[in-house]
């Protein structure tokens, strides 16, 4: 199944989610880091931070 264009465009407007899991350095403890990357433009928060 393919996608269409409108889909990839969706997806690609989306945020980035990463998890890392890992132990701690005297191995008590699991970690589990998620981090989640947003792109915007500039122009964007310039609109948002403006608005009063």
């Amino acid at each position: 199944m393919e996608l269409s264009p409108k889909k990839v465009e969706q997806l690609n407007k989306q945020p980035i989610v990463e998890t890392v899991i890992a132990r701690s350095e005297d191995g008590k403890w699991l970690v589990h880091k998620t981090i989640i990357t947003d792109i915007k433009p500039v122009t964007y928060y310039e609109k948002v931070l403006n608005k009063d």
